[in-house]
């Protein structure tokens, strides 16, 4: 869900890494959230959640955020946020979720069913209050404005801490381009803001095997159109996106890298110039890879694209391509499926990364 669209509201099964995860997932199954401020235990232990000491105080893209005591009732604003709760194992303190980009992940679908779905798409204010908020959780620092749920200055005013994925966050200039280190931080700082620090440590270390035994030898030196959305002017991941971060990993080479942010406008004259080797789709309710595929392929002049002749595609869940817990799902299924188009003999373009 890249941030700057308005937007209208694949099942993969897990890698046998993601196994290591099952008793994380398994210590958050013990019954829906209780009312705001209640006292939870950590069905494992007995004992308050987490064995993190509070106060804890993180600076979170720029904003000092300071949690006093483990939050017992968070809201998630959007499927990346979401997940990466239910990866921590804090389902049971969970009061509330929003917007999902497409289906949840098996290894989460059981969990998320016992969390209250505040709104399909954002919730209004007066929804997201009901709700007994002590923290909230997004992917994106658009969720925290007038138009959404309020500011963050607005939400600390109301005793609501607030989280933003440090990957949404502007990038300080001469800064190193984001990477999975990058990922695993966020999730080591939800951790420590929510109590949860021993499950993120599990989750990271499963991710980092995960990703040690990608297989990238089919991706150096392939260039790549990271096709969002849009017709006219086709909406692209650039340099400091999740789709950059994946990319990166597999050392394959972005066409629209050169640009600076996360998404942004690309030019279907720069796609012709550099003629891709592969385009890689996100599949999401609001843009299909389906219909993605129809608009290239019926276009006069995008269907000469030897990507488009020769039906090199690559699809994989939008989930899988936003800052957050799936990324690394994300770099394994481009990566099988760059492999299974046997790239071998295909003349590399001139990539911009």
């Amino acid at each position: 869900m890249p941030p700057r669209r308005p937007l209208s509201s694949h099942l993969l099964a897990p890698p046998a890494a993601c196994l290591v995860l099952l008793a994380v997932l398994l210590a958050g199954c013990a019954g829906p959230p209780g009312p705001p401020g209640a006292s939870v235990q950590d069905p494992a232990t007995g004992s308050a959640p987490g064995s993190d000491a509070f106060p804890v105080t993180i600076d979170n893209c720029g904003v000092e955020v300071t949690v006093t005591q483990a939050p017992t009732s968070i809201v998630t604003l959007n499927q990346g946020a979401t997940e990466q709760a239910l990866g921590l194992g804090l389902a049971n303190r969970m009061a509330g979720t929003a917007y999902l980009d497409d289906e949840v992940a098996a290894r989460f679908a059981a969990d998320y069913a016992r969390v209250p779905v505040l709104s399909p798409e954002y919730p209004s204010l007066e929804q997201f209050l009901a709700a007994g908020p002590d923290l909230a959780l997004t992917s994106y620092e658009s969720s925290f404005t007038d138009e959404v749920v309020g500011t963050r200055e607005e939400l600390a005013s109301r005793g609501i801490a607030t989280y933003v994925d440090p990957l949404d966050c502007p990038r300080t200039p001469g800064a190193a381009e984001p990477g999975f280190e990058d990922v695993w931080s966020a999730l080591r700082e939800i951790g420590r803001l929510t109590g949860a620090s021993a499950a993120a440590e599990e989750l990271v270390a499963a991710q980092e095997a995960q990703l040690g035994a990608v297989d990238v030898a089919a991706a150096p030196g392939t260039t790549v159109l990271w096709y969002d959305s849009g017709e006219d002017t086709p909406f692209v991941g650039v340099a400091d996106s999740g789709p950059a971060i994946i990319l990166d990993a597999l050392g394959a080479d972005n066409v629209f890298g050169h640009l600076d942010g996360g998404w942004a406008d690309g030019s279907w004259e720069t796609v012709l110039e550099a003629d891709p080797d592969v385009i890689v789709l996100p599949d999401a309710l609001w843009s299909t890879a389906e219909d993605k595929i129809d608009y290239l392929e019926q276009d006069p002049v995008l269907r000469e694209l030897t990507a488009v002749r020769e039906e090199r595609y690559v699809v994989v869940p939008f989930s899988e391509t936003t800052p957050g817990v799936r990324l690394v799902d994300g770099a394994v299924h481009v990566a099988e499926q760059l492999a299974d188009l046997d790239l071998a003999d295909v003349g590399r373009g001139v990539g911009s990364r």
